[in-house]
């Protein structure tokens, strides 16, 4: 008898994300829709037992522990190079997979030769829609965003950005997808060398994406795969530092990819983002501590 060969793998990269890791790792693994998924675990260096838990939880998960952080790119590189299933999924380890949705992964693979990435819908914990399928902004759309997302989220620059007026349930292409959860061809990513390591956190997603469709490749936004997310499991107890990582891997990404005349605009961008990087880590910093300070409520029931 022969074996049928695994489908589709699934590369999980672990922080710091405690118990929610089992819940992802068996959700993964609960979907056999396409059959069973080749899984690895790449931990990032973690102390809170997360692993530890995991490992009892799920005595035979596979588990990659290189002994420090190193970043999410190069954690999904390491990861990927332990699988070989043709198909492979990155995912947070707050990212729960719906059952069905790997078939659907796969059967949209199989219809169209040309599609080399599939992120799926995701849903917020709340039920509602994450905009997770995005244009690649100009520098307009980039700086009105920027500027107006956190005050007006539904400005107009943020709307494109984000396809806010896109329908949640239509599939459509799009310029990338977020790396909380997507799905390649390993030969999409062997063709561009995999995953930029530069990027230690934020913008490798698009990044990777943006790799991809320069090589010829299409995105696809696949809406009869879903995934429900906690957003900032991993992020949590550093706020701050996110912040500041975020602004540098925007940074980062503009050196990498602005050519040309635009390359005389890199120390305007780079003042830009560290004044932004400043106005939000100050933001965040007070609201940490109000939420702090704030006196707790009474218990009234004695």
């Amino acid at each position: 008898m022969v074996d049928t060969p695994i489908a589709w793998a699934a590369v999980v990269i672990n922080y710091e994300s405690g118990r929610v890791l089992i819940d992802a790792v068996r959700a993964l693994r609960a979907d056999v829709s396409a059959g069973p998924v080749e899984l690895v675990v790449v931990d990032n260096g973690s102390t809170d037992g997360s692993i530890d838990a995991l490992r009892a939880a799920v005595p035979d998960v596979t588990v990659l522990q290189p002994g420090a952080n190193l970043g999410y790119a190069r954690a999904a590189n390491l990861g990927i190079a332990a699988t070989s299933a043709s198909i492979v999924g990155v995912f947070n380890p707050d990212a729960f997979l719906t059952p069905g949705s790997a078939r659907a992964v796969i059967d949209a693979f199989a219809a169209d030769s040309d599609l080399e990435v599939i992120g799926p819908r995701i849903d917020n914990p709340d039920g509602s829609v994450y905009p997770s399928a995005r244009i690649a902004p100009g520098l307009v759309v980039a700086t009105g965003h920027a500027l107006l997302g956190s005050l007006f989220p539904r400005n107009r620059f943020t709307t494109a950005y984000r396809q806010l007026d896109a329908e949640a349930g239509v599939a459509r292409d799009v310029d990338w997808v977020s790396g909380a959860a997507l799905w390649f061809r390993r030969e999409a990513l062997d063709r561009v060398g995999g995953w930029d390591e530069r990027y230690f956190m934020f913008l490798e997603d698009i990044d990777v994406c943006r790799e991809i469709r320069e090589h010829q490749g299409r995105i696809r936004f696949e809406p009869d795969a879903r995934v429900t997310h906690v957003v900032g499991t991993s992020r949590a107890g550093a706020p701050v530092r996110s912040v500041v990582r975020h602004h540098r891997s925007a940074y980062r990404y503009l050196d990498k990819w602005w050519a040309g005349p635009r390359r005389l605009g890199l120390p305007v961008a780079a003042v830009f983002l560290t004044g932004r990087a400043a106005v939000v880590a100050l933001s965040t910093r007070r609201t940490e501590r109000a939420g702090t300070e704030r006196p707790k409520s009474s218990d009234a029931s004695g």
